[in-house]
């Protein structure tokens, strides 16, 4: 029969909880003294019960385990302890050069808006005054290419509606052509229909139908 696969989840049956205890301890037990023996590890295991019953097994003296165990880990951790508090200096430390540059630029910052100067030597007044002139003088930089970016931009504007205004006078040209043609036409069908009409007969007869004479009307 094929053993089903065990849920890894507490068991509620207190009885089968219990049960399966005693089976998993001993076969541990068994795997912590076959692999102290086979492979002549050092091996140190130890088991609470559920209600607080010890179990332990060792393949030389348990204190000592204990005590070389304590050892490796305080050699560990010891290091990496180093590691971090030098971590954290270097950090204070760059906290603290960060700030005293912001400092640095706050006052700088204060005396470029004319405040703060009581304390400024003269050599000092005079460095503030050059760095404010080369900053006028690169914000006029920036404010004429400006402009003459603007007006590029206006002039190309200006290219694009000169060609469309072209291109609708061409098209009202040409309406007003095709509108001129067609009243000549009209123009030429009226006069025609008139001279058609004009020449309808004129001639008057006199006398019976029989024996009319044809007379041309006298105008």
């Amino acid at each position: 029969m094929v053993r089903g696969k065990t849920q890894m989840r507490r068991i509620e049956n207190a009885t089968s909880r219990q049960v399966t205890f005693s089976k998993r301890r001993n076969g541990l037990l068994k795997k912590a003294f076959e692999l102290s023996v086979l492979c002549d590890a050092e091996v140190g295991l130890v088991i609470f019960s559920p209600r607080g019953k010890l179990y332990e097994f060792a393949s030389s003296s348990m204190q000592e385990i204990i005590e070389r165990y304590k050892r490796h880990t305080k050699d560990k951790v010891q290091p990496e302890n180093q590691v971090g508090e030098q971590n954290l200096q270097h950090m204070q430390h760059e906290a603290a050069s960060l700030m005293k540059k912001i400092e640095l630029l706050e006052e700088s910052k204060r005396k470029l808006l004319g405040e703060g100067l009581q304390s400024c030597t003269l050599g000092e007044l005079q460095q503030i005054e050059k760095q404010l002139e080369r900053s006028v003088s690169t914000i006029r930089a920036r404010k004429i290419q400006v402009f003459k970016e603007q007006i590029e931009r206006l002039k190309e504007k200006e290219k694009i509606l000169a060609s469309e205004n072209a291109i609708l006078r061409e098209k009202f040209g040409d309406l007003q052509q095709r509108q001129g043609s067609s009243g000549e036409k009209e123009g030429e069908a009226l006069c025609t229909e008139s001279s058609e009409k004009s020449d309808v007969e004129t001639e008057l007869f006199i006398g019976p139908p029989e024996c009319r004479i044809r007379r041309p009307l006298q105008n």
